[in-house]
């Protein structure tokens, strides 16, 4: 019975947790920047998959070579 009850308690907590997460996760809104300002920055996101994009053309070619 103290097993069980052990349960249920793991399964309320989780009920309430994912009931409360939204809540704690609520942020303002990021206005973000102007697309017409040349100052405003390139996201970093962009730049990672330029990069990832790079390598990844970079060992197509080289497995190419080898075969």
């Amino acid at each position: 019975m103290k097993r069980l009850s052990k349960w249920w308690l793991i399964f309320y907590f989780l009920i309430i947790f994912s009931f409360c997460l939204p809540l704690i996760t609520l942020a303002d809104n990021d206005p973000g920047c102007d697309p017409g300002d040349p100052t405003c920055p390139i996201d970093g996101g962009l730049t990672a998959l330029l990069a990832v994009g790079a390598a990844y053309g970079i060992k197509k070619v080289r497995d190419s070579r080898k075969a």
